[in-house]
């Protein structure tokens, strides 16, 4: 009919294309919605089967809250500029709602940019927590100032963050405000005229003027906000940079900070202008900007720099210390005067529970020891070895373990069965455990504990539980108490199998929860498997440093967990963890992967091998950081007090932390702030050669059995040396004590700079140089084998040091070292043995001379007795009966005496 409207003929296929889209848009919703939901419930079984349930909804909180808080404010500001701008440009909210609902969208869009990149949530909630934290983690105070630790740490951060996100909000509500309201009235007066030349842009209101309130408001706001800016910026010069110290300097504080006042004055005054409508005064702040950049620069280029040293010197004592308190060197650490004096022989029997502990096996030729003798079966894998102390036979003994754990990716045909790495290959076993300083004849270790199942040939150790479920190299997940039994050893051509019998994992029985698994890990097997059985249990997050992230995310931790062996029979692993922050006023920045100037290692964590069960001990009450975590974590953490001491017995001081004190105590072990400005007596790690590489670097720390000055007793330390800068010769030695009460402290000998003292590449020098020695390392060099130099350790006693060096040979083909020469030196002299033995016999009985000497490893000549056929019978049973003393002697560590047997088969082979 005429006038009837006629629908297009493609409309109902243009309707059933929007509704097919609609559909698809559910359904991938509802897909991420079930995956999302899926991944929810395995994460709360796994903070169930830790009981931090109340932490993961803390950490969940945290994650998201200040952020969403942020968000919801900058939307309602923008929101409300916005509606202010368009009333402003003339437009009526009927006229533009569906307008409204599009650039609300957009204005919560920009208002979480904003959020999001001013507010980091970890400073929000760190301030939070810091709240009401007790004195003593707040001690420590800037003597400009007067600010304690905690306001840098978790005020100035939080304060700076609010400041940077208001001024953001400001200039962004500034900037919508004028193009919304300028917008509108463009539009409006558009819409008036018939002819764009009728169109007179000078007649339009500016807002901004003396005509909008809103924009008044918003200038002020910023103005305000950027005096707070200013007044905030004086703490900021405790960051201060001046290439010869950090902090503020004496133009700082005479100079700056005066002129810091003037910049706040004139925003508050320029503040007050905006929104009293008065401008020319407003000028005093862009007049201000330029005095405050010039005036420091002219005072510190005329006045400062001539007299620099004396203008200096308070601040650089100041960042001296602060750096030294906020890399823990300056409490718990003693410095002590040693002084050297010359010998070339010690009192072995003295000493014996030092020399018994001396490290002959270096960790790495070890490590490939092991690793061909202990692995047994391609995929086990021997992932490091670390080095710990036990009690054995009622001494201490340092040790050597390594864990033998499970790779799935070594076992041939693994993969091609979805139940061998699910049900079947789900743990390690067992670990090799031997004394540093015990070998072989034939130069290999001497294992205290090896093999499947675990041999251990001491009563002083046990091992209950030798599966290991969690640790450093594992594939997850799996699953345990099943159908299936699980392979727990190789046994000749058979195999040894288990079930598990731990509360290891979360129950994974019910068909709700394999569904939810099977989602979550795209694997419908999860659900399908007939393995399963009421009883059974999935394990997730096996791996020590995984879990250890997952459950505390905050701290930094350290990537050389280890494993120890409990009186039990259980097998633990240990974690250090440290808070850190780049927020120590005065303090030097160093680089550990990120910039950082504070650093404390405040967390234990210990992870059990066999269940998982997972512990965080406080190491560290005075540290404000981990305070903070405690109260927003109440769960997580337990008090020292609580861990037990069969665990304490094991901890040590972490290498990571000990390399950064120790690269820093480089400079700070200078506390003269002039000898520090002008650097007179920096120091350098010492150097060494070891493995093949000639190449001199760095010393690694290296744990020892050693006794310090005033001690009786010997202990586990970890230790490093120095040498003065471009030297080599010996200048200190820096020890971290591990045991009981004395774990964290810190003892530095210092060592006369008018005595020389052999520094180990000096003693590597000598080595090298020695004909006997060079001859046999280049003779094996060149017979199919490998010369492998262990690294120096540098032990004090008797008011000297002791070196000692271990030479491994291992062949070309296959690396499995031996170790065949030990070379001790004391004093300037130097002693190359076949065995420690050896070497502890001429150790004991000192030199005749001052040149180096050493044992041939040479054939000797062959004796001959001249005498009646009954007195050579006689000097021959003598020499065997002197021959047996020694051996016995030697085996029971009685070495000058041994040394007395050895001189009189001398003497009777030589009448």
């Amino acid at each position: 009919m005429p006038g009837e409207r006629v629908l297009p003929a493609y409309g109902p296929a243009h309707g059933s294309r929007h509704k097919g889209i609609i559909l698809i848009a559910i359904l991938a919703f509802l897909l991420f919605a079930v995956r999302w939901l899926s991944s929810l419930a395995i994460e709360y079984a796994w903070w169930k089967e830790l009981g931090q349930v109340e932490t993961w909804f803390n950490l969940f909180l945290y994650q998201y809250s200040p952020l969403a808080a942020a968000t919801l404010l900058a939307f309602a500001a923008l929101w409300l500029t916005h509606r202010l701008g368009m009333r402003f440009g003339g437009a009526h909210q009927a006229e533009a709602r569906l307008y409204r609902l599009a650039v609300s969208l957009v204005l919560l869009f920009v208002a979480w940019l904003i959020s999001a990149a001013t507010l980091e949530n970890w400073t929000v909630v760190r301030y939070i927590g810091s709240r009401g934290l007790p004195a003593v983690a707040s001690s420590w105070h800037d003597n400009v100032f007067g600010k304690n630790l905690g306001f840098y740490l978790f005020d100035l951060p939080f304060y700076s963050a609010l400041l940077g996100y208001v001024l953001a909000l400001a200039v962004v509500a500034g900037v919508l405000f004028w193009i919304t309201a300028r917008g509108w009235q463009l539009r409006y007066r558009m819409a008036e005229v018939r002819d764009m030349r009728e169109l007179d842009l000078g007649l339009l209101r500016l807002p901004g003027g003396l005509e909008s309130g809103i924009f008044r408001t918003i200038l002020t706001l910023f103005l305000l906000a950027l005096a707070v800016h200013f007044f905030l910026g004086r703490f900021d010069m405790v960051y201060n940079d001046h290439g010869f110290m950090v902090g503020v300097d004496y133009t700082d504080e005479h100079v700056v900070l005066p002129l810091q006042w003037l910049l706040v004055a004139a925003a508050v005054l320029a503040a007050a202008c905006a929104w009293l409508r008065r401008w020319t005064p407003m000028l005093l702040l862009a007049l201000a900007l330029p005095v405050a950049w010039i005036v420091p620069r002219l005072v510190s280029a005329l006045y400062v720099k001539p007299n620099e040293i004396s203008l200096e010197s308070p601040y650089i004592d100041a960042h001296i210390h602060a750096t030294r308190s906020a890399y823990g060197l300056e409490n718990r650490l003693r410095e002590i005067e040693y002084k050297t004096q010359p010998g070339t022989s010690i009192d072995v029997n003295r000493h014996r529970n030092l020399l018994d502990n001396v490290r002959l096996w270096d960790w790495r030729p070890f490590h490939d020891t092991v690793t061909q003798s202990q692995a047994l079966r391609p995929y086990y894998v021997f992932h490091d070895t670390d080095v710990d102390r036990y009690t054995i036979d009622g001494q201490l003994r340092q040790t050597l373990i390594t864990p033998r754990e499970l790779d799935i990716s070594r076992l041939q045909g693994a993969n091609a069965s979805w139940v061998n790495p699910h049900f079947i290959y789900t743990h390690g076993y067992g670990v090799a455990l031997a004394e540093v300083s015990k070998l072989t004849p034939e130069g290999l270790p001497v294992f205290l504990i090896q093999n499947m199942p675990p041999e251990i040939s001491t009563p002083s150790l046990k091992i209950t539980r030798p599966e290991i479920y969690y640790g450093e190299v594992l594939h997850e997940p799996v699953f345990v108490r099943t159908a299936q039994e699980e392979f727990n050893y190789p046994s000749g051509d058979a195999n040894q199998k288990s079930r598990y019998d731990g509360s290891g994992g979360f129950p994974i029985s019910s068909v709700g929860m394999r569904l939810l698994a099977a989602i979550h890990y795209a694997d419908a097997n999860i659900l399908l498997t007939n393995y399963l059985t009421p009883q059974s249990r999935m394990m997730i997050r096996r791996q020590v440093l995984p879990r250890l992230q997952e459950l505390a995310g905050f701290i930094e931790w350290d990537q050389d967990p280890y494993l120890v062996i409990t009186p039990a029979g259980r097998l633990v692993w240990i974690a250090d963890g440290y808070t850190t922050s780049d927020a120590h006023p005065f303090a030097r920045l160093t680089d550990v992967g990120t910039p950082i100037n504070y650093i404390r290692n405040s967390v234990k964590a210990t992870i059990d091998a066999y269940d998982g069960s997972t512990r965080l001990y406080d190491m560290d009450p005075a540290d404000p950081l981990i305070g903070a975590y405690r109260r927003l974590f109440p769960q997580l953490f337990h008090d020292v007090s609580e861990m037990p001491p069969e665990i304490r017995a094991h901890l040590r001081y972490p290498e990571t932390l000990f390399r950064v004190q120790a690269a820093l105590y480089r400079v700070f072990h200078m506390t003269n702030p002039q000898a520090f400005y002008n650097k007179e007596d920096i120091w350098e790690l010492s150097r060494s050669t070891s493995g093949q590489n000639s190449t001199a670097q760095s010393a690694t720390p290296t744990y020892v059995v050693a006794t310090l000055p005033g001690e009786d007793k010997p202990e586990f330390m970890l230790m490093t040396t120095f040498t003065p800068f471009s030297k080599e010769n010996l200048i200190g030695v820096m020890l971290a004590r591990c045991d009981g009460e004395h774990l964290g402290e810190r003892v530095v000998l210092a060592l006369s700079k008018q005595e020389l003292t052999l520094g180990p590449m000096q003693i590597s020098a000598r080595i090298n140089q020695d004909q006997n020695i060079s001859k046999d390392l280049t003779l094996w060099n060149q017979q199919g084998s490998q010369v492998l130099r262990g690294q120096p350790l540098v032990l004090p006693v008797e008011h000297t040091f002791l070196f000692v060096e271990p030479i491994y040979l291992q062949a070309n083909e296959a690396r499995m070292p031996q170790l065949k020469k030990i070379v001790l030196a004391i004093g300037n002299r130097l002693i190359y043995a076949d065995t420690y033995d050896e070497a502890l016999v001429q150790l004991g009985q000192g030199a005749t001379s001052t040149a180096p000497t050493a044992i041939s490893s040479a054939a000797p000549a062959p004796v001959t007795f001249t005498g009646t056929a009954a007195e050579d019978n006689a000097r021959l049973a003598r020499v065997k009966t002197h021959l047996q003393k020694y051996r016995e002697l030697t085996a029971q560590g009685h070495y000058v005496d041994a040394a007395k047997e050895l001189e009189s088969i001398e003497k009777e082979l030589n009448r």
